[in-house]
């Protein structure tokens, strides 16, 4: 298998449709109700518009949420208030209906799909659908060793993209991107640091489950060491995935650029989504284009990549739990931007006001003729 040139995104990534979007701008300008009435619904709609490149905008009505699960061997460092490889339980959770995310999707009628990627777990755990894609049993400790092979992250990135076009043929229309991961947010914070370039402190937070103080240090300490060997790979984010990002975040990575490629729109969820879509936008400038911030989770880290790409969160709910949860709130959102762009009547057009008569010229009585 030749090595996958991950510059090919740059000219495979078209923007969404600037012609439509103009048209949907214009049609909001005839609608009854004025614009900027409805705040950020009109631009949401007007993006989707754009994203399916059809004005009227079509409902949002078959989405998905995908959420990449793995373990990460940072966490052996005591960086999360759960235990190391302890994904596989959150994963069980997802797929039994007891978890947040689940619970929002089967009250709005949205499948799920788990993608085991790295668990720390037999593979045998779950059902064959779940862990068909799965790289590697957990990912390398990031701040004394590479999370994955050059190959692996290979791998992983290419299951990524396998994944984005088995949605997109089979009719998704958006997706709501999260992961399901031990240890996770300590690897997007060491890719959001390397490739925005601050310290360690700046993008450490407390994640979902949240840390005391002496594990936020140690979090914090892990960072700082992964960061080392982050910097001298941040020329080539295949190296870079590999070094310090692992199996799920490169999945997820190769997912969103997919989807890009497949003008499938994506709704982010928090830190560990913000860092695989930063890795993407410095592959290829024009994917986030493609992209929505579902909610801001609290993550520094996640607000400095949003930042980084100019994406605005449509949600501030103060939601931390994670595994697409936030992002699936905002759903409905997007949904309700979709229908209101199609459906609200437009102003009628004012009837033209008829022409007055001329008033026929005054013809002089008295004769003009010389004798």
């Amino acid at each position: 298998m030749s090595r996958l040139n991950l510059d090919d995104f740059t000219d495979l990534i078209e923007r969404p449709d600037g012609g439509v979007r103009r048209d949907a701008e214009a049609r909001r300008e005839r609608q009854i109700v004025p614009p900027g009435a409805l705040g950020r619904l009109d631009e949401l709609g007007e993006w989707l518009a754009a994203a399916q490149s059809a004005t009227p905008v079509r409902p949002v009505e078959r989405p998905r949420v995908v959420l990449f699960a793995g373990d990460h061997g940072v966490a052996e460092l005591g960086v999360s208030a759960r235990p190391a490889g302890g994904a596989a339980q959150l994963v069980r959770a997802v797929l039994e209906g007891a978890s947040p995310v689940s619970v929002l999707a089967r009250r709005q009628e949205v499948p799920v799909r788990v993608v085991d990627m790295a668990l720390d777990c037999d593979p045998d755990a779950f059902p064959e659908d779940v862990v068909r894609h799965r790289v590697r049993r957990g990912s390398g400790r990031i701040d004394i060793e590479d999370a994955l092979t050059e190959d692996e992250a290979e791998a992983a990135l290419r299951a990524g993209m396998a994944i984005a076009d088995e949605e997109a043929d089979s009719g998704t229309d958006l997706v709501v991107l999260g992961d399901i991961s031990v240890g996770g947010t300590t690897a997007a914070a060491v890719l959001i640091a390397a490739l925005c370039g601050t310290d360690a402190s700046v993008v450490t937070g407390r994640g979902g489950l949240a840390i005391d103080d002496l594990a936020w240090m140690r979090k914090c300490a892990a960072i700082r060491d992964a960061l080392r060997r982050a910097r001298p790979v941040l020329g080539d984010q295949l190296q870079l995935l590999a070094a310090v990002g692992g199996a799920d975040l490169a999945a997820m990575t190769g997912f969103l650029l997919q989807c890009a490629v497949r003008k499938l729109p994506v709704i982010l969820d928090g830190v560990v989504a913000a860092a695989c879509a930063l890795v993407g936008q410095r592959i290829a400038f024009r994917a986030p284009d493609w992209w929505l911030a579902g909610h801001d989770s609290g993550e520094p880290g996640q607000a400095k990549a949003l930042d980084r790409m100019a994406l605005e969160p449509l949600l501030r709910q103060g939601v931390e739990v994670g595994e697409g949860t936030g992002a699936l709130l905002a759903l409905p959102l997007v949904r309700s931007a979709a229908a209101l762009a199609a459906e609200l009547p437009e102003k009628p057009e004012k009837p033209e006001e008829p022409e007055e008569p001329e008033e026929p010229e005054e013809v002089s009585g008295e004769s003009g003729a010389e004798e």
